[in-house]
């Protein structure tokens, strides 16, 4: 059980229509947002950040979901791990890719993009300041739109995995 509990979506108007908005995008409310209901307008926002990253950018979806699993396996956070593998393969990830990600460095299964976007996860999850020897390989694989939507998708992660284990969710 998570340290927070679930909001009761009947509890007003405010929850109601904010559970309704999450629905009406995600086809559920799942328990997450169900934590998440018990500030609506956090909800609202999670929501809206999430959908874009996952749903509306350009970025390339294995780098979307290589750069989410390796803030996932630096974070602890197991649940969004365990949550992106299938997004990961359906993206064009490998199993053998997904299962070097905790030793990337010493692995040859990633091609140059890839290991640009690793390097980019590590030194922004772990030291938040990014040395520009790390960044400026990214310039050769992305465009302004592409690192500006890694950038935005890598500390979106940071921040989900880190409300998952601040909370204990685990589904």
């Amino acid at each position: 059980m998570a340290r927070i509990p679930f909001a009761d979506e009947n509890q007003n108007a405010e929850v109601m229509a904010a559970a309704n908005e999450v629905r009406a995008t995600r086809g559920q409310v799942a328990d997450l947002y169900r934590i998440l209901l018990n500030s609506p307008p956090v909800a609202r926002g999670w929501l809206g950040l999430l959908t874009a990253v996952r749903q509306q950018c350009n970025l390339a979806g294995k780098f979307r979901e290589i750069a989410i699993i390796r803030v996932a396996i630096i974070n602890g956070a197991d649940f969004e791990y365990q949550s992106h593998i299938a997004f990961a393969l359906k993206e064009g990830l490998r199993q053998e890719q997904i299962d070097a990600l905790p030793e990337w460095q010493a692995s040859p299964v990633f091609d140059a993009a890839e290991r640009a976007v690793l390097a980019y996860v590590d030194a922004m999850t772990n030291d938040i300041q990014v040395p520009d020897n790390v960044f400026e390989p990214l310039r050769l694989h992305f465009d302004t739109r592409e690192l500006t939507e890694l950038t935005v998708t890598i500390a979106a992660y940071n921040l989900v995995s880190r409300f998952l284990e601040a909370v204990q969710f685990d589904h």
